[in-house]
């Protein structure tokens, strides 16, 4: 499912015009993007938590000469934690 098509789906089951769908997307996107930069973390209860983390620099191999060894630096990495309802919600078997 893409972006678009989340859209379209939150529309239909909420009730509101597809723009109004897409704003609340971007919206969300927008503001869990902000909240990560601020280094904080957001928390959705039953489903999951985001939040950012720092991957520590190492030294790695250049792939164009082996033999040459290059320092990677440490960057900032979102990371998603799956919360127990969607991991429960995953366990179940699809009832048809």
């Amino acid at each position: 499912m893409n972006k678009a098509e989340l859209a379209q789906t939150i529309a239909s089951k909420v009730g509101v015009s597809k723009k109004e769908a897409e704003e609340m997307v971007a919206s969300f996107v927008k503001i869990v993007t902000s909240a990560l930069q601020n280094g904080d973390t957001v928390n959705i209860a039953g489903f999951g938590a985001f939040s950012a983390r720092t991957r520590a620099g190492r030294i790695g191999v250049n792939p164009q000469n082996p033999s040459e060894k290059i320092q990677i630096p440490s960057v900032v990495v979102p990371k998603f934690k799956a919360g127990k309802g969607l991991k429960d919600a995953l366990k179940k078997p699809k009832s048809e």
